[in-house]
């Protein structure tokens, strides 16, 4: 694994033009994934996990979306400038996506099969000539793909339609389509939440075994810190629209840096702790169309202190954790708030 990061996101700052006004949804989002890393991004619903995401490949549609600033690189290249046609080269066969509703993904009057054989197809004229595949090759491959996702009998599965299928199976589908042009980083936006625990834990299994085998990075969009906690290496927090927390998952649940972390972590059952310590975040998210100035968190947080109204930047705690709240500012140390 290099230092040198696959993915960038620097300062990256979006809006969206609504009858209502402009929506301030991200705002100032820094965050680095290295080759080989799996990276979580947890919050609440609302927070802007999955505009971050979707705008890497630029599937956010705009308007009403609008980047105000900020640059999303990859290997270097800014994804917010190199326009559609370099996008549709680098989706599926260099970053590739899974979605949280396989059903809401899969054509439901299309075989699996059908489905399957196109997409990889259409990788296909992004490829040197001498490397394309038939369309008999294609289906090949396919099987092949869903072979490696370990669904079963594929051969057959290639003639079911996706109604045919559990849900598990068809998030299986999803996910050999996103690997079939063998990405290198692979966007994972809820993957798990609509199956059952059970099934869970075997796509969590599954996307673990096929990092190692596809040389995977991954990005996993999540408001579940357990899912977070089984398949990452590091975390990234964000609230309404910010990052307010970046580390390691070790560092993360063993010593959280910001109260918003600390509130979630709170708020999540643990077999060895009595329900009665269980503990929710007062208040709701700030009104984004007139975000609060500074600190987006303060009017819910106990630690609440003059300069929160500023915008506290992301300051360095740790090893490998940075935090955006004031409470690890040298002078909140220096005065004993910390």
């Amino acid at each position: 694994m290099t230092d040198q990061p696959l993915l960038s996101v620097r300062d990256f700052r979006l809006e969206f033009d609504t009858f209502d006004g402009v929506y301030r949804a991200i705002d100032g989002v820094n965050f680095d994934l290295i080759p080989g890393e799996s990276l979580g991004i947890v919050g609440e619903t609302g927070c802007g996990k999955s505009v971050t995401a979707k705008s890497i490949l630029g599937l956010v549609p705009t308007p009403p979306a609008r980047v105000v600033s900020g640059q999303i690189l990859y290997n270097g290249e800014d994804l917010l400038t190199v326009g559609e046609e370099r996008l549709r080269a680098l989706r599926g066969v260099e970053i590739a996506m899974i979605f949280q509703d396989p059903m809401t993904y899969l054509n439901p009057v299309f075989t699996i099969g059908q489905q399957l054989v196109d997409v990889i197809l259409a990788h296909q004229r992004w490829r040197p000539s001498e490397q394309r595949l038939n369309r008999a090759q294609a289906r090949d491959h396919a099987i092949d793909m869903l072979s490696r996702v370990h669904l079963p009998n594929p051969e057959r599965q290639l003639d079911a339609y996706p109604h045919q299928l559990s849900g598990g199976m068809r998030q299986r589908v999803l996910i050999a389509q996103a690997l079939s042009g063998n990405p290198r980083l692979l966007i994972a936006d809820e993957p798990t939440t609509a199956l059952d625990v059970t099934i869970q834990a075997q796509i969590l299994d599954l996307i673990a075994e096929l990092m190692g085998e596809f040389d995977l990075s991954v990005i996993l969009i999540s408001h579940d810190l357990g899912v977070v906690a089984s398949l990452c290496q590091r975390v990234v927090v964000m609230y309404a629209g910010q990052v307010v927390e970046d580390a390691s998952v070790t560092r993360l649940f063993s010593e959280p840096g910001h109260p918003y972390t600390q509130g979630l972590l709170k708020a999540v059952p643990h077999p060895g702790r009595a329900a009665s310590t269980l503990s929710g975040i007062p208040g709701t998210l700030p009104n984004l169309y007139d975000p609060p100035a500074g600190c987006r968190f303060q009017s819910r947080c106990a630690h609440a202190m003059p300069m929160c109204t500023t915008v506290p930047p992301l300051y360095a705690v740790a090893d490998g954790q940075r935090v955006a709240c004031h409470l690890h500012a040298p002078e909140a140390s220096r005065a004993g708030v910390a």
